[in-house]
């Protein structure tokens, strides 16, 4: 085939499925994308075969997500009870059962493979490798940049994931970042070649989260139309620094306790979030505030559309996102978004325009931002109708188109340079296949 013809791509997802709820668990915004991107790849006629781990036993062996779209769960380790700092130990388990899948195939039956988050990408490497195929990976997060922005309290990611990201920045072929800043860390932290990383930035389903009855929404969750209401969505953990909102909700309440403030906190313990699961309503009792505070469960797709409709403003204080889909969503649906200005999220939020993004973390700040936003409605009303401009800009389409172009780049630029040869050190992928068919023996 051609350097630039694609049929079928691996993706593996190792540390968390594609079909698992965001908002719990591990679960999130990468679950997004790799679900959203894999479709739209699909519509464009390649064939995307998704591995994860299988976390219940439950689990079929094989799901169709959707038309082109298969989602393996690989048994590799216990079912239950594997925190994601445990999954380490796994990586043999899953990297066998991925070669073994491709080994029941003609060789050449994956044209490359594309890694999710550092533990798949030591995969992939290993993948790439045997069956001589480019490999693309997304970080999604780095170590380095996570633990320079830490919650305090929160754990530090371990030198072991450092290591880890370093090994297969320097071994992929590709790199996709979500954005030029991300890119630029891949380049000053991990030493990127520039010439390998391509910005693609992920999206939203367009079709799902859209401008809609504000008042219908907030009958659904039977919430007071006259209250003013700003939500919180993601996973409850120090990462996502759901606290910093709710402290600011009291600072502003305390300044004026005349406001019909309601929050709206939508999601699930995750993390070291799991360490204490109630933190949240602890702080708000604690603040005073719980009866303003109203806690809901993850929400799927078409009722998260809601909440973000039923607000007037969606918070994303988080101390670090490598871009923040959650921004983007409610924009989409209308929802200006107060968020840290922090990674991705000066990408995703047009400050002053589509929402507002605060410097730091302080809750008088949060607090001062915060009351500005809801004291004028007629530039909350101007953010929330550019809002959905801005959001038309990010597309699971546009984000596919993306990734193709990658993919063709990957393909085209390692069949001409990394072929292996007589004198390559990768010389061993070519006579791994050939001793698979026979033609030689160990």
């Amino acid at each position: 085939m051609s350097g630039r013809q694609l049929n079928r791509v691996a993706v593996l997802s190792l540390h968390t499925s594609p079909l698992a709820q965001p908002g719990m668990g591990d679960a999130g915004g990468m679950n997004v994308y790799v679900l959203q991107s894999a479709k739209e790849l699909a519509k464009r006629g390649v064939e995307v075969e998704i591995f994860t781990r299988a976390t219940s036993s439950a689990d079929e062996p094989v799901t169709e997500a959707a038309p082109g779209v298969l989602v393996r769960n690989i048994v590799a380790g216990p079912f239950e009870g594997l925190d994601k700092q445990d999954l380490p130990t796994q990586l043999c388990a899953f990297a066998a059962g991925v070669l073994r899948e491709e080994a029941r195939h003609d060789i050449g039956y994956y044209d490359l493979v594309h890694s999710h988050y550092w533990l798949s990408g030591q995969v992939g490497w290993l993948a790439r490798d045997r069956w001589g195929v480019p490999l693309v990976h997304t970080a999604h997060t780095l170590a380095a940049v996570k633990n320079a922005s830490m919650a305090a309290g929160d754990s530090p990611e371990p030198a072991a994931r450092q290591i880890g990201e370093q090994q297969v920045v320097a071994e992929a072929d590709r790199l996709i970042a979500n954005t030029s800043g991300e890119a630029q860390q891949l380049i000053d932290i991990y030493g990127a070649s520039p010439d390998s990383i391509d910005v693609v930035a992920p999206g939203a389903d367009l079709s799902r989260y859209r401008p809609d009855d504000k008042k219908a929404a907030r009958a659904e969750f039977g919430i007071d139309p006259s209250e003013t209401v700003v939500a919180f969505v993601g996973r409850i953990q120090p990462l996502k620094a759901p606290d910093v909102l709710l402290r600011a909700a009291a600072e502003l309440l305390a300044r004026d306790p005349g406001v019909p403030l309601r929050i709206l906190v939508v999601g699930g313990p995750s993390g070291s979030g799991l360490d204490r699961p109630d933190s949240l309503i602890e702080l708000a009792a604690v603040l005073g505030i719980s009866a303003r505070v109203t806690f809901l469960p993850p929400q799927r797709s078409e009722k998260l559309a809601q909440i973000y409709r039923a607000a007037d403003v969606v918070a994303v204080p988080s101390y670090n996102e490598s871009f923040g889909l959650v921004a983007i969503e409610a924009q989409a649906c209308g929802t200006p978004v107060i968020a840290a200005d922090v990674g991705g999220l000066g990408v995703a939020v047009r400050s002053g325009e589509t929402g507002v993004l605060v410097q730091g973390h302080r809750t008088e700040d949060w607090a001062t931002a915060l009351g500005n936003m809801l004291r004028d409605r007629t530039a909350l009303a101007r953010m929330a109708s550019a809002a959905p401009i801005h959001a038309a800009d990010f597309s699971w389409e546009r984000t596919a188109e993306g990734l193709m172009e990658s993919y063709r780049a990957a393909k085209f630029h390692f069949d001409r340079h990394e072929a292996p040869s007589e004198f390559s050190p990768r010389r061993s992928r070519g006579l791994w296949k050939l001793r698979r068919t026979g033609a030689v023996t160990a």
